[in-house]
């Protein structure tokens, strides 16, 4: 498959990843058109767990238990080329828009590599403010795991067949 996608041009290849977008969206692991990792990770957690999506116009989390929990559902698609394990920005932390954050570090070909559901005063804890953004900036580093309250919620996503 590598070399048959190497001898395509690179119009060739947005276009089979449009497809592969739309492939996604119809068989609902995404529900959108964008970055698939963010979706992807809403999907993942979603099913493991028997969460409610939020609506895409909900701020502040993504889905809600059956006990009314909210959690905002963040991931980090590691590769050759990025490691960073920052994910993207968390604003109005101090108003607590969530309970948990739920966080997945998916590895360079969409495998999970770590997850972890933190409580929000573990978050606010352990981030830094960003002026730049008007936002806080969280780390998913392997030190959360090891925090109390913590849960390594890793297994139960690699379980998750779509």
């Amino acid at each position: 498959m590598d070399e048959l996608l190497k001898e395509r041009s690179v119009s060739e290849l947005l276009a089979l990843h449009a497809e592969v977008s739309g492939l996604l969206k119809s068989s609902g692991a995404v529900r959108s058109s964008n970055n698939p990792a963010g979706d992807y990770a809403e999907t993942l957690f979603c099913r493991a767990f028997g969460w409610e999506m939020a609506g895409p116009s909900v701020k502040g989390y993504d889905a809600r238990d059956g006990q009314g929990i909210r959690y905002q559902i963040k991931s980090r698609r590691l590769t050759e080329h990025n490691s960073s394990r920052q994910l993207s920005t968390l604003r109005n932390l101090k108003d607590r828009p969530f309970d948990f954050l739920a966080g997945v570090l998916f590895s360079s070909d969409y495998r999970i590599f770590r997850a972890a559901i933190v409580p929000h005063h573990l978050v606010l804890q352990n981030t830094r403010i960003s002026a730049h953004t008007n936002s806080r900036l969280f780390h998913l580093r392997d030190v959360v795991w090891d925090w109390p309250e913590v849960r390594d919620v890793t297994e139960t996503l690699r379980a998750i067949r779509l």
